[in-house]
């Protein structure tokens, strides 16, 4: 296929001499060539700066940001194509206005110290000491011995992020067994209580989270992988889990949870090297097997979770506590019954459904992770460990391999492309819980704050890019093209536009104090991955 697209060229190689004829132009007519590039692309320049600086206009994509699906709309595929080439040959990083520097101190968009005095009276006459999930880092002293501007001005920017509060919830599950599932393509429409039961199970007997949103990021699953791991957004243009395989990652939950002496393991129906896992998942604090490397399951396209489960259970279950992580892949795309041999497998437990072939052929991948969770349960139940063992699973993205026609006929309706297409499904269930409907917006960021303040680890808040979800602290959902979602509403980047919960108008100054803080978050989430920043900090800690 690679070979036909090559084909003209080498035609031309071969034959060009004999078929076009190639003379030498005058000096006035390569000038003149020459001139009218330089002509076009100054007036090309101009025009992007005629558009106006504000976010996601053609000034920003061109000179300070990269999302290529915009950039394509506003910029042109040749351009974004010479950009997104130009960026990864030079190694370029995003530019974003963040603070306003103020004599030698930097603030932030928004000073969190003013949240952190938020009621201070009515804490004083309850009597409750207010305890944060902070670390004992001296931000101020790193920036003052820090000669790199760049070092200096994040050590200034993460001392004033506003931490977590502990709440009621800090510790509940503290001890427990941890299992942490990313589930491929999973999303709302697996769910079905004839058909899928376990999940059905888990979805409503453990926290219901009514508004949980996984955004889609550049590189589909791994970057997925990397936001529910690490609770950092992903960088522009590099692989970030790979990238971070380098890196010292002290919050991600192997490396917590192996300092407690839990047992951790991490598995992948799929090739070993897919992505570059054999680099991140280790360096994650796990003993990490996947197809080729130590786990052994019938090579078909996709795998069976089902059998993945029935090979792995047995190297872990007896070794309490421990912590397993999954990269599931029976829910790959493509959705069809003859290119998918999970969905072939499980056709006659879908066929009576009221859905198209393509929806039908989905749900039947979708069936394969359903039996594998229903295995996993028993095996807890049968070793007397289920009502101690926390299971949290979230999808790497939307099913993007199901057209937008099925998409909407499994939605009951039309589906809004900018925010309820991302519009998802976290599970967090151990046996015996009480059913918990949780309202707030969170997202995938949110999962290992909330995971590590649930278990009760010594973590830092304010070094990660989401939040305990049980917290106090205002929520804040954030999409790959710098939308976001607040307590407020929703503000669509690419239309300028923001939906207000109550019909309000809310003024420009919120929508531009909270877009600074979103792209603070991207900026910092990315440096931490460029210059190792953990590591520079919390190394001999």
């Amino acid at each position: 296929m690679l070979f036909l697209f090559f084909a003209p060229v080498l035609f031309l190689v071969v034959f060009g001499k004999k078929m076009l004829v190639f003379k030498s132009c005058s000096t006035v007519n390569k000038l003149s060539v020459a001139c009218c590039m330089l002509f076009a692309h100054v007036t090309g320049i101009a025009a992007v700066y005629a558009g106006g600086k504000a976010q996601n206009s053609a000034y920003d994509l061109y000179f300070k940001n990269s999302y290529s699906q915009l950039s394509v709309e506003r910029l042109g595929l040749l351009t974004t194509m010479r950009l997104d080439l130009q960026r990864l040959i030079t190694g370029w990083s995003p530019e974003v206005e963040l603070a306003v520097p103020h004599g030698s101190k930097y603030i932030p968009a928004t000073p969190p110290s003013e949240s952190l005095k938020e009621n201070p009276n009515e804490r004083e006459a309850s009597g409750k000491i207010v305890e944060y999930n902070t670390l004992d880092i001296d931000f101020a002293k790193f920036a003052a011995n820090e000669k790199n501007q760049q070092l200096k001005e994040m050590h200034q920017y993460f001392e004033q992020v506003q931490p977590t509060a502990k709440n009621k919830y800090t510790g509940k599950y503290k001890g427990y067994n941890l299992i942490l599932i990313t589930a491929e393509g999973f999303s709302p429409y697996a769910v079905h209580k004839d058909v899928t039961p376990t999940l059905y199970k888990l979805v409503n007997n453990g926290y219901r989270f009514t508004n949980f949103y996984n955004p889609l990021w550049g590189v589909s699953t791994s970057d997925g992988e990397y936001v529910a791991c690490t609770g950092l957004i992903p960088k522009s243009g590099v692989w970030s889990f790979k990238q971070s395989g380098k890196n010292y990652l002290p919050f991600v939950m192997g490396n917590q949870l192996q300092k407690q002496n839990y047992k951790t393991m991490a598995f992948h129906d799929h090739s070993y090297t897919y992505y570059g896992r054999n680099v991140s998942h280790p360096n994650m604090g796990y003993e990490y097997k996947a197809v080729g490397n130590g786990l052994d399951v019938k090579k078909t396209w996709p795998e069976s979770d089902l059998e993945m489960m029935e090979k792995t259970i047995p190297e872990y279950i007896d070794n309490q506590p421990f912590h397993t992580y999954y990269m599931t892949v029976s829910g790959h795309m493509q959705y069809s019954f003859t290119g998918n041999y999970i969905a072939y497998k499980n056709k006659n437990l879908v066929q009576n459904l009221p859905y198209s072939e393509q929806a039908k052929a989905y749900i039947a991948t979708q069936v394969e992770l359903d039996r594998a969770l229903k295995y996993l349960l028993d095996q807890l139940e049968e070793a007397g460990i289920a009502d101690k063992t926390l299971i949290a699973l979230s999808p790497d993205h939307y099913p993007y391999g199901l057209d937008m026609k099925t998409i909407n006929e499994l939605a009951g309706h039309p589906v809004e492309k900018n925010f309820e297409l991302y519009k998802s499904t976290f599970i967090l269930y151990s046996k015996g819980m009480k059913p918990t409907t949780v309202k707030k917006p969170i997202s995938s960021l949110d999962i290992i704050p909330t995971i590590s303040n649930l278990l009760g680890l010594k973590y830092d808040s304010r070094l990660l890019m989401g939040q305990d979800i049980f917290s106090n602290t205002k929520p804040l959902v954030i999409f790959s093209n710098k939308s976001f979602i607040t307590e407020r509403g929703r503000y669509n980047s690419v239309t300028n536009q923001f939906i207000s919960n109550n019909g309000k108008t809310v003024s420009k100054d919120y929508i531009k104090k909270m877009s600074a803080i979103v792209e603070e978050k991207f900026y910092y989430s990315a440096k931490i991955l460029e210059t190792d920043y953990y590591r520079r900090i919390l190394a001999e800690n």
